[in-house]
């Protein structure tokens, strides 16, 4: 079942964020994860969360984006994410849409 990682992004250091921006992608493709989305014009919806930037990627399983984001190969161009930005993510789980009963909605 894919998963969704879905962050929040605020850049701090646009310079250092786009040196992570080109070496994270082989990382995620390398592990079977695809952006879905990267930046782009956020629409404000329900409630008070002002995100800053969104970033969406989808992993064939959890298992996968956790093997990714705890490898060797992501740790120092991590650490590059974590001096030019502040982030808040998550990961959720797709559902069946075939099934006519959502698990939880």
């Amino acid at each position: 079942m894919s998963v969704y990682v879905i962050a929040d992004i605020d850049i701090k250091d646009r310079d250092a964020y786009s040196e992570y921006q080109k070496l994270v992608v082989p990382i995620v493709e390398k592990f079977g994860g695809r952006y879905l989305v990267r930046g782009g014009t956020i629409i404000p919806g329900e409630g008070d969360w002002s995100p800053t930037r969104i970033v969406m990627i989808e992993f064939p399983t959890a298992d996968d984006a956790k093997a990714m984001m705890t490898s060797d190969e992501y740790a120092p161009v991590g650490a590059i994410r974590y001096k030019a930005a502040n982030s808040r993510s998550f990961m959720v789980e797709s559902i069946d849409v075939s099934n006519d009963s959502p698990k939880d909605e």
